[in-house]
């Protein structure tokens, strides 16, 4: 057999270039994550499960006597209580949990910051400006016009943090939450003034702190509508993460990236207002529930948002049933209890950040 030819000093070869292929992952490696999702399923069932028993506590838990006996006896005010206040109550709190903490790790992966979410950055604020001026424009206004004003002044106020956003000079980790802080600071002195003109602050203050005492039934089936809108992100997941590495690296992979953000963009405004018409505001909570899912599971969106829905039901439904008891018979809104165990873990995740940069 003759040896292959070897071609001269500045002779092109007539052979073609051996081809390039990546270098293969361990063995290992590829069974451990193989093995990840089959770990991953026993957990998450076990985590359906609880909030499955927070949501039967949740039915049994208030003023009015409504027991597991009286139902059974087939007590006509028991069975009445229990389907005009209790299942409406116990699901719109489900649904308003995991679409608000989905809604903020969607708001995460847009900023590209982790201490964002939509109470945050202005969302919130501006959802609550668009139901005042509604409400002081038409005040006959239908549910769905007030939502859908809502919406579009929450998209706006979001659009706005993302245009600042892009002209910082910095990114700085701690700079991005700041500067949406203050953005929504300077859009609820703006709602607070004309409500305080219109002698509309009472109101203000009920779309401002999360109260699901007043859900009842034919008041809390838009919620449906986030139920949907928190499949939809979980479907458009790694979209979503391929977006939150920048224009450049989406445009290259062949995704379109403002169409992209514009999807994330509206389903973080329409939960947002949403939930704000419909049981007020639950701070933190798109923002610590996608922090401790991240540290239990990792970066995974595609994994981490059942757990994030999950989650965000069972961390609501908890601080629901503790409103409800710390002070029986009377009710703490559970926007103030999500609201105090929310900034506590919030400052948390800022200092563990700043000690790992440390």
């Amino acid at each position: 057999m003759s040896a292959p030819a070897v071609p001269e000093p500045g002779q092109a070869s007539s052979q073609p270039p051996p081809p390039v292929t990546a270098p293969a992952r361990p063995a290992a490696d590829v069974a451990s994550r193989r093995r990840r999702l089959p770990r991953a399923l026993p957990g998450l069932a076990l985590g359906a499960a609880l909030v499955l028993v927070l949501a039967v506590a949740s039915m049994f838990i208030g003023v009015s006597d409504v027991s597991l006996r009286s139902l059974i006896a087939g007590d006509p005010a028991a069975w009445q209580v229990f389907w005009v206040s209790r299942v409406p109550r116990t699901l719109s709190i489900i649904l308003a949990g995991m679409a608000v903490s989905v809604a903020g790790l969607i708001m995460q992966l847009m900023a590209r910051n982790k201490f964002v979410e939509p109470s945050t950055v202005g969302t919130v604020e501006s959802a609550s400006l668009g139901i005042l001026v509604v409400t002081i424009l038409i005040p006959g206004a239908s549910m769905m016009l007030k939502m859908s004003t809502a919406t579009l002044f929450a998209a706006a106020g979001t659009a706005l943090f993302l245009l600042i956003l892009r002209r910082l000079p910095l990114r700085n980790t701690l700079l991005v939450p700041l500067v949406g802080i203050m953005l929504g600071g300077v859009i609820s002195a703006v709602t607070t003034f004309f409500a305080y003109r219109t002698d509309l602050l009472q109101t203000l203050n009920s779309w401002m702190v999360g109260d699901f005492s007043g859900v009842l039934r034919g008041r809390y089936e838009l919620l449906w509508i986030v139920g949907l809108l928190t499949v939809i992100g979980y479907l458009a997941a790694d979209r979503f993460t391929v977006a939150g590495m920048g224009a450049d690296f989406t445009t290259n992979l062949g995704l379109n990236y403002n169409r992209v953000m514009a999807l994330g963009l509206v389903i973080v405004s329409l939960i947002s207002a949403v939930v704000v018409v419909s049981v007020g505001s639950i701070p933190f909570l798109g923002l610590i529930v996608p922090n401790l899912v991240s540290l239990l599971i990792g970066d995974n969106v595609r994994r981490a948002v059942p757990w994030v829905a999950v989650f965000g039901a069972g961390f609501v439904l908890a601080c629901d049933i503790i409103g409800r008891t710390i002070r029986y018979p009377y009710e703490i809104p559970v926007g103030v209890i999500v609201a105090a165990i929310g900034s506590v873990l919030f400052l948390y995740l800022l200092l563990r950040k700043r000690a790992d940069r440390g």
